[in-house]
């Protein structure tokens, strides 16, 4: 646990910067500092007084400047070794500081303005300035100044002491703005800095919630709206045959088609809220890409009756990024919808191929080709046509490469890479020695 430094005044002290809430770190490098101050002031005291006490009377002066070192000594090593626990008292009575510098006067006054001592009663406006701000600042640094006259007084008669009490108290007036300034910097650093962590915050939230928009957007496309799409058609068809066919037997078959259809749209509609509800690694079991690919291709044959081939090379086994299988089912499912809505074909092949540095993924139908090329993709999302740009974000979100292409022959082609590392071990190089030991 740290102990906040406090800030705060009014009039013209109100200028100090308050402690930021949330950002420890700058206020544990002022306590830091304050800390250093303190363990510089110990060892400056310990240095010194043995000057005071030479130069003390003997009877009550030397036992008083014994005192005052002792406690001056122990009051720098508390706060030194038990910061938590003494800094919030010093913190809570400023009084504390002015007891210390009552100790620090009496070991000046008998030591002189040129021995240790002197440099020690520096620290006294530098913590005043970290710890209190500029009111403190001002007030202990103008008792250290009415201290130093008092020595210089009692040491006039000494040559030079005139000059390192001008020092001196130069030297305290610097320290005392240098405290107030590191402390305002930092606490102004640390808003800053709280601020920008919170602006940071919400532009990731805003883009989670941009991505998970534009995921929702490509499961609506791919499973429900095209679902919804069809059972509309078959709808309309009823409606045709209704008022022009008399063979109830082809009314009962586009019944069936358009009850299938509204089933269908149920099923993945349950499916889509299910993976918003639980859309976690834990809600995407594995599965077998293989069997799930001939399986999309069986049922794409059986319902919209063009010819479909699924064909499986094997290879080495290739490690997959997670939920890259489901990514790879709907960019065939939206490719095959495409081939049936749009390409007039009789005969589509779906090839699943591993190679040692890649997994590649070709869907080629026999039909019109297309002009269209992933470039105006954006156009095509524009006008609606909102597929394609789902088809090449799922690649994405996997690391692969998405390529669409007419043919030689006629036809479309779409082709997914994914490259990876195979998990086949190389054999290892042999050295010079054991391959001419082979020889």
């Amino acid at each position: 646990m740290r102990t906040p430094l406090p800030a705060g005044g009014t009039g013209y002290f109100a200028d100090d910067a308050t402690a930021p809430g949330g950002i420890r770190l700058q206020l544990n490098a002022l306590q830091a500092l304050c800390r250093q101050a303190f363990a510089i002031r110990l060892t400056l005291i310990a240095i010194g007084a043995p000057f005071a006490t030479a130069n003390a009377a003997d009877g009550f002066p030397r036992h008083a400047v014994l005192t005052a070192a002792v406690l001056g000594v122990m009051g720098s090593y508390a706060m030194l070794r038990d910061w938590d626990r003494c800094a919030p008292q010093l913190l809570a009575h400023p009084t504390l500081m002015a007891v210390d510098l009552v100790f620090g006067a009496i070991l000046l006054l008998t030591a002189s303005p040129a021995s240790p001592l002197a440099y020690a009663a520096v620290c006294t406006p530098l913590l005043s300035g970290l710890l209190y701000g500029w009111r403190g600042s001002g007030v202990f640094t103008g008792l250290q100044l009415v201290v130093l006259l008092t020595v210089f007084r009692a040491w006039e008669h000494r040559p030079g002491a005139g000059a390192s009490t001008l020092l001196i108290a130069g030297f305290c007036v610097a320290a005392g703005v240098i405290g107030v300034t590191l402390r305002n910097l930092m606490f102004r650093f640390g808003t800053a800095g709280h601020a920008l962590a919170e602006a940071n915050s919400r532009l990731a939230v805003a883009e989670a919630v941009e991505s998970e928009r534009a995921r929702l957007a490509r499961e609506m496309h791919d499973s429900v709206a095209k679902t919804l799409h069809g059972l509309a058609l078959s709808a309309e068809a009823l409606a045709v045959a209704a008022d022009n066919e008399r063979n109830p037997q082809t009314l009962k078959s586009q019944a069936t088609a358009v009850a299938g259809a509204a089933r269908r749209a149920a099923t993945e509609s349950r499916e889509l809220l299910t993976d918003l509800r639980a859309h976690t690694a834990m809600s995407n079991p594995p599965m077998s890409l293989v069997t799930e690919l001939d399986a999309r291709v069986r049922d794409f044959e059986s319902r919209t009756g063009i010819e479909a081939t699924f064909a499986h090379r094997p290879g080495p086994a290739l490690p997959l990024p997670p939920g890259a299988p489901r990514q790879f089912l709907a960019i065939v499912s939206e490719a095959l919808e495409n081939t049936h809505r749009h390409a007039d074909a009789t005969h589509v092949r779906v090839t699943l191929e591993f190679s040692r540095s890649a997994l590649r993924l070709t869907v080629r139908d026999d039909g019109t080709g297309t002009a269209v090329s992933l470039d105006d993709v954006h156009v095509l999302a524009n006008t609606g046509h909102f597929g394609l740009l789902g088809m090449q974000e799922r690649a994405a979100s996997v690391a692969a490469e998405l390529r669409l292409r007419s043919t030689e022959h006629g036809g479309t082609e779409v082709m997914l890479t994914l490259p990876c590392a195979s998990t086949v071990p190389e054999p290892p190089s042999r050295s010079p020695h054991e391959e001419a030991a082979h020889a």
